[in-house]
């Protein structure tokens, strides 16, 4: 495969920024690579796992020298005081990006300090597993998964499209979006998928604790598909939540006066509301697997891996 950019450097080592690293070595996709980490233990791992030519250097503003392409692979809560760290060591005409799931509230702490001569191109894809650390990470994390670009209007055209072939490389289909619209997008997709298994739990752990009975432990399938999203790191999901908190808050509140229209179909024992309810749920799977299916084709027996493709995930680190 041929090289999208020349010096390529991740800042994070977590399950994304990992599976960057290794997908990027395993394709050539960059002629050299620098990886970083603010811990001194994950930087030491990154070492014995030996990922390829990555070289992990010590600090994020010597990793970031001389890059054509920074991406920054932390949690929301941190990617604007990162961005705004290294920028100043970036040089002219250099791409920075990230991977986080909320970008309006990212994006406007970054730009009014960001220095003019470096490009923002920030970027979302949408693929994960409920794993974390270096260990975790696939060079096969992307492929067949969407990442959305946000790049604000006046971008350099050439960065937006270097930061598109980039995740093109990786396996996943681009898509540019502003901001606000992927803030909206992902509070119904991801965002409130996630407050629900959340409290999905809660609710059934309070009952356990109410009734002295270990329900738990009989989980049927609809129970057990929550737990790997349940299962995601806290302190990620708290800045996501309220990072994006406006947007989650009107799509919960939307959610709310679902669920109680099931409840009252439910309560008035309305069987022809429950019907209607329901098959219009299915038709919506329908077409989210028919959307699936038609906009993201397979890719060439190349771009696979032995490891099993994840399935699609927000990101976690």
């Amino acid at each position: 495969m041929a090289q999208i950019v020349g010096k390529l450097a991740v800042i994070g080592q977590g399950l994304i920024g990992s599976s960057i690293t290794r997908a990027v070595v395993e394709r050539g996709i960059a002629r050299e690579i620098a990886v970083t980490d603010a811990s001194d233990k994950v930087r030491r791992r990154v070492r014995e796992l030996g990922l390829g030519e990555a070289r992990v250097i010590e600090t994020a503003a010597e990793a970031v020298a001389d890059a054509d392409l920074v991406v920054i692979c932390v949690p929301v809560g941190q990617i604007a005081q990162v961005a705004l760290q290294v920028a100043p060591a970036m040089k002219a005409g250099a791409i920075l990006s990230d991977v986080g799931s909320v970008k309006a509230s990212v994006v406007d702490a970054i730009v009014p300090q960001l220095p003019e001569h470096i490009a923002l191109v920030p970027a979302h894809p949408l693929a994960g597993t409920e794993l974390s650390g270096p260990e975790a990470g696939l060079p096969s994390l992307f492929i067949n998964r969407w990442c959305i670009l946000t790049p604000l209007e006046g971008t350099d055209p050439s960065a937006v499209a270097t930061a598109a072939q980039f995740w093109e490389a990786l396996g996943s289909k681009a898509e540019i979006m502003t901001p606000q619209h992927h803030d909206y997008v992902l509070s119904i997709t991801s965002h409130l998928p996630h407050v629900a298994a959340y409290s999905i739990f809660h609710t059934a752990l309070r009952f356990e604790r109410e009734t002295n009975s270990d329900v738990v432990k009989f989980s049927a399938g609809g129970f057990r598909d929550f737990t790997r999203i349940a299962s995601s790191n806290p302190a990620m999901w708290r800045d996501i939540f309220l990072g994006n908190k406006d947007q989650v808050l009107e799509i919960l509140r939307r959610f709310q006066g679902d669920l109680e229209a099931f409840a009252e179909a439910i309560a008035n024992e309305d069987g022809d509301r429950l019907v209607e309810l329901l098959s219009t749920s299915r038709l919506t799977r329908r077409k989210v697997i028919e959307k699936e299916h038609i906009s993201l084709q397979p890719k060439p027996d190349s771009m696979k891996s032995d490891r099993a493709l994840a399935r699609p995930y927000s990101s976690d680190f």
